[in-house]
């Protein structure tokens, strides 16, 4: 792992930031590329990227803070302004009410613009994920005999740190400590791997689905259960039915996805009847 890149006197690039920019830099790309075929106005879609980026950050650190609340109250300073620690959900919500605000501003069909944002939203999110890989923070999966499992020893949450609070894997080493260079699944890579199978879906075809909203219904499914399945191999708390918050999220954007794709399926027969 390598969570520093490169120093440079008082300057440091982070692997994370690094990979959370290249993201971002995609996801708007592939936003204007999108906006441009349904003559929209491109310039649109910087507003949408700086929202995206500044709501996402704030509201993923946000949510980080109040999963982590015993620990922010210890250390205030240190945890609000940690280059790591940031929850993707709590972006994705604030992003998506900033955008849905101002695009009511904008008189622009909120719909309209979800659904140019879908194919790179998901890709951006799997690259930026690598970003957690390089940096080690903890969202890795479990331990592994697989062939590519991989040592984050390195990493900012080492293996000894991040299963503290899992006594069914800590019981497994002698004092209850499990050792920093086990090796673990990379979740982080199997996401952008599922990732990138979800955008070739999405960008191929977004000109076949019609009818605005129904590109961004399917984007929360297949997110939805993308972020669902591989919480099972990841060392997240597990907050009620065996499940860990991120899926409990995942599984109302998958329903609140299905619900938003057979309404509006309905809503286009009925006006093609």
């Amino acid at each position: 792992m390598c969570p520093r890149l490169l120093e440079i006197g008082p300057f440091t690039i982070y692997s994370y930031g690094l990979m959370l920019a290249v993201g971002f830099i995609v996801a708007s790309y592939l936003l204007g590329a999108e906006l441009k075929r349904k003559n929209i106005d491109p310039n649109i879609g910087n507003t949408v990227t700086m929202i995206a980026v500044v709501a996402g950050i704030a509201g993923s650190k946000l949510l980080f803070l109040i999963e982590h609340w015993g620990q922010f109250i210890a250390d205030p300073m240190g945890m609000a302004f940690s280059p790591t620690g940031l929850t993707f959900y709590g972006g994705f919500l604030l992003a998506t009410l900033m955008i849905f605000l101002y695009a009511r501003s904008k008189k622009v069909r909120f719909f309209s613009i979800a659904d140019a944002v879908s194919p790179g939203l998901i890709l951006g999110y799997g690259i930026a994920r690598l970003g957690c890989h390089f940096a080690g923070d903890g969202d890795y999966g479990f331990p592994t005999d697989l062939p590519w499992g991989t040592d984050y020893s390195n990493g900012t949450y080492p293996p000894s740190v991040a299963f503290r609070g899992f006594p069914e894997i800590t019981g497994r080493y002698p004092g209850g400590v499990v050792p920093d260079n086990i090796l673990c699944h990379p979740t982080p890579v199997y996401e952008l791997i599922f990732c990138a199978i979800i955008f070739s879906i999405l960008w191929r075809y977004r000109k076949s689905i019609h009818g605005n909203g129904r590109m961004f219904t399917l984007y929360l499914m297949l997110a939805g259960l993308e972020r669902f399945s591989i919480e099972f191999l990841r060392l997240n708390p597990r907050i009620a039915l065996g499940l860990s918050e991120a899926q409990v999220i995942a599984v109302g954007l998958m329903i609140v996805g299905l619900a938003g794709w057979m309404v509006l399926s309905g809503k286009r027969r009925t006006e093609h009847a």
